[in-house]
């Protein structure tokens, strides 16, 4: 029953990553053995005829069982013959020295001292204080571009705009009275010449 019960959880487990939590399926207890085994071999064999791509893997452990296990390091695959497996040996045994010389390397390197990892875990409250602060002085920056960017507006729109605008009134009164100044002073010759 408890092999039975591995099971099951297995396979709630899987039907859970497949269909999501509302494909549980409560068992009483009062169930016997062989109801629970015939009711999870039904719901298996659904969930493998629903997904194609766990047939096939199925199909493909039963041809070939020692592709899902590692076999013993000691022990040589079963399905490479000797001359193969001398030849891969053989192809890999340059990269044997530059692997031994990297774990060497590791294992004589310097484990640092626990006393710098202490305070830099010490560190941590003050590093989260200054991050805040950063993101405080972040925000107080934008306030401070989205003002300066109104002052400036304002100050153009009130300030250059205004003064340009008075300043084309004043050209163009200057202008006419330009005008009327050439009008009389060219009758006031015509005048002299009458």
């Amino acid at each position: 029953m408890s092999t039975i019960s591995l099971l099951e959880s297995r396979l709630l487990r899987i039907e859970h990553l497949l269909y999501g939590p509302n494909a549980s399926h409560p068992s009483s207890q009062q169930d016997s053995a062989s109801r629970k085994l015939k009711d999870l071999e039904r719901r298996f064999s659904m969930m493998a005829s629903h997904m194609r791509v766990y047939g096939e893997l199925l199909k493909i452990y039963k041809s070939n069982p020692d592709i899902f296990h590692a076999p013993n390091a000691s022990e040589p695959p079963s399905q490479l013959s000797i001359e193969t497996i001398q030849s891969i040996v053989l192809a890999s045994a340059s990269a044997f020295p530059a692997a031994l010389s990297s774990l060497t390397a590791v294992q004589d390197s310097p484990i640092p001292d626990p006393s710098e990892s202490a305070s830099l875990i010490g560190l941590n409250e003050r590093m989260k204080a200054i991050e805040t602060t950063q993101i405080a002085q972040s925000a107080e920056i934008t306030e401070l571009r989205r003002r300066s960017e109104a002052v400036m507006l304002l100050w153009y729109e009130k300030g250059i705009l205004a003064n340009s605008q008075s300043l084309a009134q004043v050209e163009g009164r200057v202008q006419g009275l330009e005008k009327s100044v050439r009008r009389r002073e060219v009758a006031i010759e015509e005048e002299k010449q009458i």
